[in-house]
């Protein structure tokens, strides 16, 4: 059985994730066969939508990308790592430049890559099941998939808070945050999907979350704290603030990659003076190609993935060790190497 099941149903052009032994991880196969898909939908006059799902009875609809193999391979030479990250950018621009409605139902589990794959497009139905996160900076990635473009637009600091400390946000919080345009119950996603096949898109309209936030109590606090100058800044910001909420977030990030920490803050910065979404994918590409090998992204993986002890030994161990030189070679132009939309 395929990794992705790509079919016609209805009016729409449908894609089932169908790897529910790793909760629907991409892979670079998976990324290519959605291109594929998505290229070849885009001019047929017989489709007039996109459904993107999962198959049923597993709980995640993706959570990421394939981080094993990015890890063995910036081990290496990192061939194997670029191609991947090559594949899946192309995809997201394509969702985000898709001249049709794109309808992903995130139900479930949508992390790292399944938020690349559904984010961008013009609809994303969320259910009390979703849980979004955004966790790279506890593995010494990045939060990459176009993380650069959506989430300082989110409101700067509410997409920082996510990026830095990569807190997991569920159900009707992703709607308010602005993850997911449109809330669905679980127990009728099936039928709604159904319904969206058939062209009845302006179902959807009426489907929204339009309860309080659990975040929204601490979103002056956010503000306060989340959209400073560096990183250092934003710890000093929540030394200064009063409550556990503050001293909870300061812990937490304490826990992660100071070089991905100071990686991160950089990209959410320059992605939000981006131009376009593509010039924000290829320095995104730039700092995959070159955090795949970084001892952070190896320990990160070891400690939390093939170990599990979940007590990685970042280095350099503290902010003070990452310098901008550092950051420079991290976010240089790849030359003949860049990332390429044509």
């Amino acid at each position: 059985m395929s990794d992705v099941i790509i079919h016609r149903e209805g009016v729409a052009g449908r894609i089932t994730l169908n790897r529910p032994q790793a909760l629907h991880a991409l892979n670079e196969e998976m990324c290519l066969a959605m291109y594929a898909a998505l290229s070849s939908w885009a001019d047929d006059p017989e489709v007039e939508l996109v459904v993107v799902d999962h198959a049923e009875g597993s709980r995640g609809f993706c959570a990421g990308g394939d981080i094993r193999m990015l890890a063995e391979s910036g081990a290496a030479d990192g061939s194997a790592a670029q191609a991947f990250f090559r594949a899946e950018y192309r995809l997201n621009t394509l969702i985000k430049t898709y001249p049709k409605p794109y309808v992903a139902f995130i139900d479930g589990v949508t992390m790292g890559g399944g938020v690349g794959i559904s984010v961008h497009g013009s609809h994303r139905v969320a259910t009390e099941r979703t849980l979004f996160a955004m966790p790279e900076t506890g593995i010494g990635l990045f939060p990459d998939v176009g993380g650069g473009w959506f989430l300082p637009r989110l409101g700067p600091p509410l997409g920082m808070w996510l990026a830095l400390t990569g807190e997991r946000l569920k159900g009707g919080d992703v709607c308010a945050a602005g993850i997911a345009t449109n809330f669905c119950e679980s127990a009728v996603v099936s039928i709604v999907k159904k319904s969206v096949c058939d062209g009845e898109l302006e179902l959807l309209e009426a489907m929204d979350w339009d309860e309080a936030a659990g975040f929204e109590k601490h979103i002056d606090e956010i503000q306060r704290c989340f959209w400073k100058p560096t990183v250092e800044d934003t710890f000093l910001a929540l030394e200064a603030e009063p409550g556990e909420w503050a001293k909870k977030q300061l812990e937490v990030l304490k826990t992660k990659s100071p070089r991905t920490l100071k990686v991160t803050h950089r990209q959410l910065t320059l992605g939000l003076q981006a131009q376009t979404f593509e010039d924000n994918m290829r320095m995104e590409f730039r700092i995959g190609c070159r955090q795949v090998h970084s001892h952070d992204f190896q320990e990160g993986v070891r400690a939390v993935i093939v170990d599990k002890d979940n007590a990685p030994k970042w280095n350099p161990p503290n902010l003070a060790g990452v310098s901008q030189r550092d950051l420079d070679e991290i976010f240089a132009p790849l030359g003949e190497g860049e990332l390429m939309f044509d």
